[in-house]
């Protein structure tokens, strides 16, 4: 397959930078050639700006990321800035420093378009829908939402709890305090208001998760018992609440030593399960579905129609 079919997107999170070199086949499978994440942490010194040394790290990543393309002699790239980028003060100043010092050009997007990419790479990863679904990306800045069946996609929506933003507001003790929880618990009731209210017009018990922790979650809790799917796997949610509770009730060296949980979220996945749990409660969700694509994906997979600007 000659290079001019390959394409690069990279993702630009709040949290992680994504890299992803592939092609499109058909049936609108994704052929993986390379796929590389850094865990950047762009806003580990806020998310209002974008502290010295994140912002550095951010640029490395990049020039790294220009040097593989290169390799891989990919012309067309596309590069999505997200929460961070769009919401820090500097954020304008690291797109353009970016694109002096890579080439890279970073196309600022608002949360409901990375609602509308995640929602096509979503379910393209997924089998045909027979139920509805909601699916959830969990960021570091941002967590969006999309409600889904056979028909349609019904609604749609980001909001701004990455967990980025959770962490640095709710978790400041080690472990986190049930009086933390509690605020946290009060945050999510009175933000969420809009996903309760479309949850009564649309109910849907069957969660769909897309990258972050969910991706610690399938490689944990996968249900060895389905059957397999190229592109998505059920959860044994049998196992969901003993874990749930290890990791919240734990400290950071504890979580460390927790099996699959990755060294670079350790810190962030107390806020991510606690949020996890309370979208779960909140649709009184059964079945949780985790899928392999997400926003790159759904980039690759057609942005006709769309502005990415």
């Amino acid at each position: 397959m000659s290079n001019e079919t390959l394409r690069a997107v990279i993702d630009l999170g709040t949290n992680t930078f994504h890299l992803l070199i592939a092609a499109v086949e058909a049936g609108d499978r994704v052929r993986e050639v390379y796929r590389e994440r850094i865990f950047v942490k762009l806003a580990s010194d806020g998310i209002e700006t974008i502290g010295p040394e994140p912002f550095a790290r951010g640029i490395e990543a990049l020039h790294h990321f220009a040097a593989v393309i290169s390799q891989h002699r990919v012309e067309r790239v596309t590069a999505i800035g997200t929460a961070a980028l769009r919401t820090a003060t500097n954020g304008p100043v690291f797109v353009r420093t970016a694109e002096q010092q890579t080439g890279i050009v970073i196309r600022l997007i608002q949360g409901d378009l990375e609602a509308e990419l995640i929602t096509r790479g979503v379910l393209a990863a997924l089998p045909p829908l027979q139920d509805r679904v909601m699916i959830m990306d969990i960021g570091g800045g941002s967590t969006e939402f999309i409600i889904a069946s056979e028909a349609g996609v019904h609604w749609r929506q980001s909001f701004p709890i990455g967990v980025a933003v959770l962490q640095r507001r709710f978790h400041r003790t080690d472990p986190i305090s049930e009086a933390e929880i509690r605020e946290l618990d009060e945050y999510l009731t009175r933000t969420l208001v809009p996903l309760r209210d479309v949850l009564s017009e649309y109910p849907t018990h069957h969660l769909v998760g897309a990258a972050g922790t969910f991706d610690v979650l399938a490689d944990v809790l996968r249900d060895v018992d389905e059957s397999p799917h190229p592109t998505s796997h059920r959860l044994a949610l049998g196992g969901l609440e003993a874990l749930h509770f290890r990791i919240v009730a734990s400290t950071i060296d504890e979580r460390l030593a927790i099996e699959g949980v990755p060294a670079e979220r350790a810190d962030l996945i107390v806020v991510a399960m606690l949020l996890i749990r309370f979208v779960m409660q909140l649709a009184a969700t059964e079945r949780i579905t985790v899928s392999d694509y997400a926003m790159k994906e759904g980039i690759l997979l057609g942005t006709e129609g769309l502005t990415l600007e």
